[in-house]
């Protein structure tokens, strides 16, 4: 393996850790927000109110986002291999900054003037009391809008730099900040400081950058020059398109939010929590392998070595495929006696356990397509190409709001026609961008499909062993989370102790890799 090859693994791996601890202490604030909040009208105001704000902060500027993507691709480039911050990368840097300030600062201003008219659009099938306390939310939650631009530019800096503990580790603090705020309110009957504790943590989180861009070299000089600033110009023709994909992404999330408020109470919740737990797992692989993969596309996209971005992009997908298989698996197996186990205590009740793995469940099926989609589109951001994931996700609204209709109001499926509408999109979306691909470079899929036929026979063969080995379980009679976490814990061991032995027998690289890094 090249030094280059082990240099990614040890940050992936580097990345994971940091991740997991990040998305550890975030699922211990859905703990703590379900047991006070349960799956009720609070609960679904909230999330109703914070859409918005994850949109600018999670989706827009989070890792991954157009943001951060945007400033990896450009200054990725310009920094090269020595990673100096001159004179002409921090006034790029500071032009880039100003303007997403203004815009941002414009956007959260609008959203707390119209923060009634916003709520009552997006859950005009709610009642008068939910818009009411959503609105409420919202304003309280405005000033994130600001953030979320500038958060993300943030990370692409760091990230472009090589630091990336710092901009996977920070969203922590939110969580932290939200938890300790709840607990000590103990009675918080509205939400109010659910909402105010999201917006002072987001702040928290802002402001952990600042000293490290210091350090690098970058001075904040607001700067309004953009005639005799050209390489504003290459951000901008990389940053709208995306921004527009991931907007236009999201109203795919505003269709599911009305259909949701035409359900029962708390059947958004139920999807956000569903989502929360999904991103657990999938995120932690996706933050591992892409955000140090994406920096070297961009490069070896520049310097036109597209040989090396095949290989790359099939260890980064293979690597994927390869660990979303038994999670798939697990999720399917496990889920109800999961989220029993982890939340179902306080508010949260087995009605809304039901609710939540039934949303799970589906989902699940949208993993392998959202990995390979996720990673697919960086091969885009690194051709500088924003355009077709933004066409992509457009053509793909209609379709979302057509398998919603059938599958929830014809079908009568509820939360589960929601979820799995979402995966049915996830895999037009990976599937199209697949495709079109071709126009910028010619991936190796026949290697990348060969590998995910051999992983996906021993994910079948594990399924059915492990699906076996859960119906005897019917058989014991234990406490119920003694019970749930026998279970998990022996169905678990089971299925990557199956899973690995069967890939190391059909001589599966990844495998191989997995059992090296434990050894060393």
């Amino acid at each position: 393996m090249s030094e280059k090859s082990q240099g990614i693994l040890k940050a992936a791996w580097l990345i994971a850790l940091v991740t997991i601890a990040s998305k550890l202490i975030g699922f211990a604030r859905d703990m703590v927000v379900a047991n006070y909040y349960g799956a009720t009208m609070v609960s679904d105001a909230y999330f109703y109110a914070l859409q918005i704000p994850s949109l600018a902060i999670i989706i827009l500027g989070g890792v991954g986002g157009p943001f951060h993507s945007a400033t990896v691709a450009i200054f990725s480039k310009l920094l090269g291999e020595e990673y100096k911050v001159t004179d002409k990368i921090n006034k790029l840097y500071n032009t880039f900054l100003t303007i997403t300030f203004v815009f941002f600062l414009l956007l959260a201003i609008f959203g707390y003037f119209f923060a009634d008219k916003i709520m009552g659009i997006i859950i005009s099938a709610g009642s008068p009391e939910l818009v009411a306390l959503a609105t409420q939310h919202f304003k309280i939650m405005s000033p994130i809008i600001l953030i979320g631009g500038i958060i993300g530019i943030f990370y692409g800096l760091l990230i472009s730099h090589k630091s990336y503990i710092l901009p996977n580790f920070s969203p922590m603090i939110l969580s932290i900040v939200v938890i300790i705020s709840i607990s000590l309110a103990n009675n918080d009957k509205s939400g109010i400081i659910l909402a105010v504790a999201t917006t002072v943590g987001a702040i928290c989180q802002l402001l952990m950058q600042f000293p490290k861009l210091r350090q690098v070299g970058y001075r904040i000089k607001p700067n309004f020059d953009l005639k005799n600033n050209p390489l504003f110009k290459d951000i901008t023709e990389l940053l709208f398109p995306a921004i527009l994909s991931s907007t236009v992404g999201q109203i795919s999330v505003y269709v599911d939010m009305f259909f949701a408020s035409t359900l029962r109470e708390g059947a958004w919740t139920s999807v956000i929590f569903a989502n929360r737990i999904f991103q657990f797992p999938v995120g932690i692989l996706v933050t591992a392998f892409l955000v140090p993969l994406f920096p070297i596309f961009s490069r070896l996209a520049g310097e036109n070595k597209h040989d090396e971005i095949k290989t790359y992009f099939n260890k980064g997908v293979g690597t994927l495929f390869f660990a979303a298989i038994p999670i798939i698996i697990l999720i399917l197996l496990l889920a109800k006696d999961g989220i029993s186990l982890v939340f179902e205590r306080g508010a949260f009740d087995s009605k809304a356990v039901y609710m939540v793995s039934e949303a799970l469940c589906f989902l699940s099926f949208s993993i392998l397509p959202y990995v390979f989609r996720d990673s697919i589109t960086r091969v885009y951001y690194a051709f500088n190409d924003s355009k077709t994931p933004f066409i992509v996700a457009t053509s793909s609204i209609l379709l979302k709001v057509l398998l919603n209709y059938l599958l929830i109001i014809k079908l009568g499926m509820s939360i589960a026609g929601i979820t799995l509408s979402t995966s049915f999109i996830t895999l037009f979306n990976a599937t199209m961008l697949g495709i079109l691909v071709s126009k910028r470079i010619k991936l190796d899929y026949a290697t990348l499909f060969r590998n995910f036929g051999k992983m996906s026979v021993a994910g079948i063969i594990t399924a059915g062993i492990c699906m076996g080995i859960s119906d005897l379980f019917a058989l014991f009679e234990l406490p119920k989370y003694v019970f749930e976490a026998v279970k998990i814990i022996t169905l678990s061991g089971m299925c990557l102790t199956v899973y690995m032995s069967l890939n190391l027998l059909f001589k599966m690289d990844y495998a191989k890799e997995i059992i090296n890094r434990i050894k060393k």
